[in-house]
């Protein structure tokens, strides 16, 4: 039986809540000492408190440029942008939010979230290289045809996990924090680039 899609994809759609519900959920299950997802463990929920100190930042001192500020004046045709996130991926906290201010600026882009654990048919997929890599943005025309996919890295960082992984075997501590580190230089800028090259497809 051949897998139908776009099913799928109306299916997620009507359980996928707005950023702000999202960072409401999040704040909603730190607050019982939870995560999102299927394991709900210790480490997850420190991430989580992590993730959701960088959301909060991002949202207040994010900044577009003015370049792509100029490109979401123009005309985008109206789209969908679906995301399979959970709230202690460190990939989706620095992303997301400029995913939000694309959203923000451009009202023909309707930015939805859903959760990855609940959603397993819809991130099968989608799968990265064969994983279940999040953050990973579905972006989806009115009649939920698939335009294009971002996700779960800038490409930039992208290269940087397949040097390492290529010398290295594997992500590991030192890795996953130089990587934060480059985030926090970049500002979201990679991000930016990545998305307005999919946005001009």
């Amino acid at each position: 039986m051949v897998t139908n899609i776009k099913q799928i994809i109306q299916t997620s759609l009507t359980s996928a809540i707005s950023y702000e519900a999202y960072k409401s959920l999040i704040h909603s299950l730190l607050q019982q000492k939870k995560s999102t997802g299927e394991d709900t463990g210790e480490d997850l929920y420190n991430y989580s408190v992590l993730n959701q100190k960088r959301m909060l930042r991002l949202d207040k001192t994010l900044q577009l440029a003015p370049e792509t500020l100029a490109f979401l004046k123009g005309s985008i045709p109206m789209q969908t942008w679906l995301v399979l996130s959970e709230g202690w991926c460190g990939d989706a906290a620095q992303n997301i939010p400029v995913l939000n201010k694309f959203a923000e600026e451009n009202s023909d882009i309707d930015l939805k979230i859903v959760l990855r654990d609940q959603h397993p048919k819809l991130m099968q997929e989608f799968l990265t290289n064969g994983s279940k890599s999040i953050p990973k943005l579905i972006a989806l025309d009115a009649d939920l045809n698939v335009l294009g996919t971002w996700g779960p890295r800038p490409s930039f960082a992208t290269q940087m996990v397949q040097e390492y992984k290529s010398k290295n075997g594997q992500l590991d501590a030192d890795f996953k924090k130089d990587l934060q580190i480059w985030y926090n230089k970049d500002k979201g800028k990679n991000t930016e680039k990545d998305l307005i090259a999919l946005l001009s497809q």
